[in-house]
């Protein structure tokens, strides 16, 4: 058959006259808007397998931190700081494991990270971000389900269970991978001296960290490791894992005031004072601060990098409904021109959406809860109206919100 007589694509059926290129194979036609359809399944595949070639392995990890910083900007709104720091660190990290042949006595140690911001800053975000990017196995770990092993509860050893089912078992891929540990303010000590009793969910858990942390190779689990005791354990070596920690640390705030209060004495008292941000404590935090807090030294040392997540101010708030590629209003709108319906949101919406934020402190995840209520019961009418617009005004966004009561639950909480 000549390429004059091809009439169609065999996949999508368009004619040739609609499309640019028609591939001809054996009695087989692709058109150039299939082939970039097929291309964004794979790389899309890829990205949920953690399969194919990974950008992070030793031979071919080509990001510089400000393209990873570029990246995250995408995403996640405002956290200049911690973004840079996030950035500078994986790009070490993987650049480290790039160190093949040691021509010197130098040898380039890892850099476990620990973030440190009030819920609904971002944290996760970052993380998931970051390993989209490098396409590498990543899971997210809370920590607030770990325990010493022989207590109720998950073994340290689950953190690598998570990242070996996330990439399929296969471990070297694991043994290049991230884990990402939220929480990691649950599992502080309770009392500033070491407990002379177990502390079941606290001390105990950050030593069962430390050898995970620093690098060592662990015997996992791969099921689990108290519902299967007789199963083949799979040695893991953690040494090239990056492990971000993340913890919302409430109350960390005022360890930090204190130890401000006590540094500034003297005369340069008055000067200093003066200079300190009372609402965003969390930019003086230093591993002091951590170590008060409850974390223990010897976890304190493993995590070297330590940076801080500001609070989220109405600017930010508001720039998280629309900015971001995956923003709360592009995901509503993406639902409704599934159905054909054009969906606007009137400019006063979003900024009452903030302003009910602001009042109730919800920070990022509580946009989404105020976004949900309004929108569950247009959700439910439109797709059955023959619509193709529809706008969100505020007096509807009012109605909807005064009759869900979301005034009242969100005071009541």
């Amino acid at each position: 058959m000549s390429k004059q007589t091809i009439s169609k694509c065999s996949f999508c059926g368009r004619p040739r006259t609609e499309t640019e290129i028609m591939i001809e194979g054996e009695s087989v036609f692709i058109c150039n808007y299939c082939v970039e359809q097929c291309n964004e399944i794979i790389n899309e595949q890829r990205k949920q397998t953690s399969g194919g070639p990974t950008v992070s392995t030793k031979e071919n990890f080509d990001y510089k931190p400000d393209e990873i910083k570029a990246f995250l900007d995408q995403y996640v709104i405002g956290q200049e700081q911690a973004k840079k720091s996030l950035s500078v660190a994986v790009y070490n990290h993987y650049k480290r494991l790039r160190q093949r042949v040691k021509a010197d006595d130098v040898e380039i140690e890892k850099s476990n990270i620990i973030m440190v911001g009030r819920t609904g800053t971002g944290k996760t975000l970052m993380a998931k971000t970051i390993a989209r990017l490098l396409n590498v196995p990543f899971t997210i770990v809370d920590a607030t389900v770990l325990t010493e092993a022989g207590y109720v509860g998950e073994d340290v050893e689950s953190l690598l269970t998570r990242l070996l089912q996330a990439c399929d078992f296969d471990v070297k891929k694991a043994e290049h991978g991230i884990v990402f540990v939220d929480e990691i303010d649950k599992i502080a000590r309770k009392g500033d001296n070491p407990s002379i009793t177990r502390d079941v969910s606290g001390e105990g858990v950050q030593q069962g960290l430390l050898k995970i942390l620093e690098g060592s190779i662990v015997n996992v689990p791969p099921n689990g490791g108290r519902k299967h005791p007789d199963q083949k354990m799979v040695p893991v070596d953690t040494k090239d894992i990056l492990f971000i920690c993340g913890g919302a640390f409430d109350g960390i705030e005022k360890k930090i005031a204190q130890r401000l209060n006590t540094e500034v004495v003297g005369f340069n008292s008055i000067r200093q004072t003066g200079q300190i941000d009372r609402d965003n404590l969390l930019q003086y935090i230093t591993p002091t601060d951590l170590k008060s807090f409850g974390l223990i030294p010897e976890i304190i040392g493993r995590l070297p990098l330590l940076t801080y997540l500001e609070p989220l101010d109405r600017v930010a708030l508001r720039n998280i409904l629309t900015e971001p590629k995956n923003a709360i209003t592009r995901q509503y709108k993406k639902l409704f021109q599934m159905d054909g319906v054009k969906l606007e949101f009137e400019p006063a919406v979003l900024d009452y959406i903030v302003d009910v934020a602001e009042e109730f402190k919800l920070g990022a995840r509580g946009l989404r809860s105020i976004c949900e209520t309004i929108m569950l019961d247009i959700m439910y009418e439109i797709p059955s109206k023959n619509l193709k617009e529809f706008t969100v005004t505020l007096d509807l966004a009012k109605e909807k919100l005064e009759n869900a009561d979301f005034m009242r639950h969100a005071m009541a909480s």
